[in-house]
């Protein structure tokens, strides 16, 4: 029973660490090959070598290194990070197809589990995503129908504009005397 709910706790943790995990690089949600390496409860170095080994699976759009500059911008977003602590190569990224890949490459039960899940969580941030682009969608489409609504009454306005300008209007009474009382003027009005 212990076990089963120190499982399900495991499970729980690596969600959440694998959504804390994702990046958006080059235009790819990608995993860190250090991060990934932590997940498998392998070393980083044996996930690269075996990578290197198999670099026919890993086209371009399944993984890639990062650039100098990426991996700066990278490492500033963690406080955490250490001059020296990590890896003096360049990372690896991992796409979602990569990391599919990974678990070919590293061939164990573990790297079969740990990929199912971090292919469903893959598979529920592409949802929100999409939930998240309808709604945009349908925003775009009411903003669309008011601004068509905006048009439509300014042209009904201009129509009845149109309509009252042409409208015979009765000739204006002609002068009368002011009735009421009448400033300067005596009691018997003069």
């Amino acid at each position: 029973m212990a076990k089963t709910e120190s499982t399900q706790t495991e499970v729980i943790l690596l969600e959440v660490d694998v959504q804390n995990q994702i990046y958006h690089i080059r235009g790819s949600n990608v995993m860190i090959d250090s991060d990934l390496a932590v997940l498998y409860a392998v070393e980083t170095k044996q996930l690269k070598r075996q990578v290197r080994r198999n670099i026919e699976r890993f086209p371009n759009d399944f993984m890639f290194e990062l650039t100098n500059e990426e991996h700066r911008i990278l490492r500033s977003q963690f406080g955490t990070l250490k001059q020296g602590e990590h890896s003096k190569y360049l990372p690896m990224v991992f796409t979602e197809q990569g990391i599919a890949m990974l678990s070919s490459v590293l061939n164990s039960q573990r790297a079969i589990q740990v990929n199912i899940r971090i292919m469903r969580i893959f598979n529920q941030l592409r949802t929100a995503i999409m939930s998240e682009t309808d709604i945009r969608l349908e925003i775009e489409k009411i903003k669309r129908s008011l601004d068509n609504q905006d048009k439509n009454i300014e042209l009904v306005f201009q129509y009845l504009d149109e309509l009252n300008d042409k409208i015979k209007r009765p000739p204006l009474l002609p002068d009368r005397e002011m009735v009421g009382y009448k400033i300067g003027q005596g009691k018997n009005g003069k």
